[in-house]
C-alpha cells in the first residue's frame, strides 16, 4: 500500500499543547502507517512525551486534530481512545504489586469486561484472560516470572511486563514511552530486539526513546522534535545527517556518526 494520508493508521494534524505561555507542542503534524515502527525522538524537553500524552488523551490539545483510521480521537477521554485501539506503555512502570505478574496482564486482557459494573458482575471466569496473559508474557520473554510478584522483579522484567500489559489490550497502535530507560546496554539491546519482533508480528508502534543507537537499529522511520516543533522526518540515517537534527542534539553541526552514537 502506498503511503498516503488516506492510508495512514494515525494522523496527527496541527497539534498544539500550551501550558500557560509555554508551547510544549507547537503545530506538529505527522502520520503513522500500518505495520510501521516509527521513532519519535528529540533532545530533552523537545515535547515528545507531551505529544504522546496528547495522542492518548492524558493532556488536551489546544488546537489540531488526532485521527486513528477514520475515527477522530481529539475530544475523547482516555478510556474511549483505548477502546478505539490505542495502548500506551509508560516510562515509569507501576504494576499492581498485590497480584502476580500473570494477573497484572490478565487484568489488562479483561478490560473489555470491566467497562461497566454489569459486565464485571457477569464475567466471573477469567480462564480466557489468563490464557491471553500467558501468551503475552511469552511474547515479551518473561513467562518464567508469571506466578511471581512484581515487587521482587528487576527493572528489565518490569519494563517487559508493561509492554505485555499494553499488548494484552490487542491494540491497533502501541505507543512506547522510553522503554529502554534505566536498562544496561545488554538489556536495552534485547528489549529493542523484542520490540522489533513484536512489530514484525504486525503491531504498529510509535517508540519514544533517547537511546539513539537502538532507535537507529530498529526503527524504519523517524520524526524529530525540538522545542515543541517537528524539525525533520524520514529514513533514520538520512534524518540524522540533517544539520538541524545534529544541532538539536549536540549544539553543533557535528558529523552524523557522532550523533548516532550519542544517547541524549
Amino acid at each position: 500500500m502506498s503511503q498516503t494520508s488516506d492510508s495512514a493508521l494515525l494522523r496527527v494534524s496541527g497539534v498544539t499543547v500550551q501550558f500557560g505561555g509555554l508551547k510544549a507542542v507547537d503545530d506538529v503534524s505527522f502520520e503513522v502507517y500500518p505495520g510501521e515502527l516509527l521513532g519519535l525522538i528529540g533532545p530533552n524537553g523537545a515535547g515528545k512525551t507531551t505529544l504522546m500524552r496528547a495522542i492518548t488523551g492524558v493532556v488536551t490539545a489546544n488546537t489540531g486534530s488526532i485521527h486513528l483510521g477514520d475515527q477522530e480521537l481529539t475530544h475523547l477521554p482516555i478510556h474511549q481512545r483505548i477502546r478505539k485501539g490505542l495502548a500506551f506503555s509508560q516510562q515509569l512502570v507501576k504494576p499492581f504489586r498485590q497480584i502476580s505478574v500473570l494477573d497484572n496482564v490478565a487484568l489488562a486482557a479483561g478490560a473489555a469486561h470491566t467497562r461497566s459494573p454489569l459486565k464485571s458482575l457477569l464475567h466471573t471466569d477469567s480462564a480466557h484472560e489468563r490464557e491471553v496473559a500467558r501468551e503475552m508474557l511469552a511474547r515479551v520473554g518473561i513467562s518464567r516470572h508469571a506466578d511471581q510478584m512484581p515487587g521482587i522483579q528487576p527493572l528489565g522484567v518490569l519494563k517487559r511486563l508493561e509492554v505485555a500489559r499494553a499488548l494484552a489490550q490487542n491494540p491497533k497502535l502501541l505507543l512506547l514511552d522510553e522503554p529502554l530507560a534505566g536498562l544496561n546496554s545488554k538489556e536495552a539491546a534485547t528489549l529493542a530486539d523484542t520490540i522489533a519482533e513484536i512489530n514484525r508480528q504486525g503491531v504498529t508502534i510509535i517508540l519514544i526513546e533517547h537511546n539513539l543507537g537502538e532507535v537507529m537499529r530498529i526503527c524504519q522511520r523517524l520524526v524529530v522534535l525540538d522545542n515543541g516543533r517537528r524539525i525533520a522526518s524520514g529514513a533514520p540515517r538520512e534524518v540524522m545527517q540533517q544539520p538541524q537534527v545534529r544541532a538539536a542534539y549536540l549544539g553543533t553541526d557535528a558529523p552524523a556518526e557522532s550523533t548516532e552514537a550519542h544517547s541524549a
